[in-house]
C-alpha cells in the first residue's frame, strides 16, 4: 500500500486546531508521509482538536510508527467519514509535539 505524502506546515505544541491554520512562508513546509490513519468519531475528534496538549492513548499506541528525518513519518488523525484531518508528530510518545492541518 502506498502511503500519502506531501508538504505541510507543522506547528510546535499547538493547543487547538485553529493554531494550525495560519499564513506562513511556503519554504517552512516540510515533507511528510502518513504512517497510519487514525479515525475518530465526531465527539472524540472535536475533543482532540479543541485540546491538543492532552495525552492521548491513540497517539501513544502508534508513536513508534513515526520518525523525523528528511521526510517526517507521522499520524493522520481524522474524523470518521471525512477527508483531511490533523497530521501529528508525537513527542514523548503520548502527546502532540508538532501538528499540521491537512485539508
Amino acid at each position: 500500500m502506498v502511503q500519502q505524502t506531501g508538504y505541510a506546515y507543522f506547528v510546535e505544541k499547538p493547543r487547538v486546531v485553529e493554531d494550525l491554520v495560519r499564513p506562513h512562508p511556503i519554504e517552512q513546509e516540510r515533507a511528510f508521509e502518513i504512517a497510519k490513519v487514525i479515525q475518530l468519531g465526531a465527539i472524540d475528534f472535536e475533543n482532540f482538536t479543541t485540546d491538543m496538549i492532552a495525552d492521548r492513548q491513540f497517539i501513544e499506541e502508534n508513536a513508534e510508527r513515526c520518525a523525523r528525518g528528511k521526510v517526517w513519518k507521522c499520524l493522520l488523525v481524522k474524523r470518521r467519514g471525512r477527508s483531511g484531518g490533523v497530521l501529528v508528530m508525537p513527542e514523548e510518545g503520548c502527546y502532540v509535539g508538532y501538528a499540521a492541518y491537512l485539508g
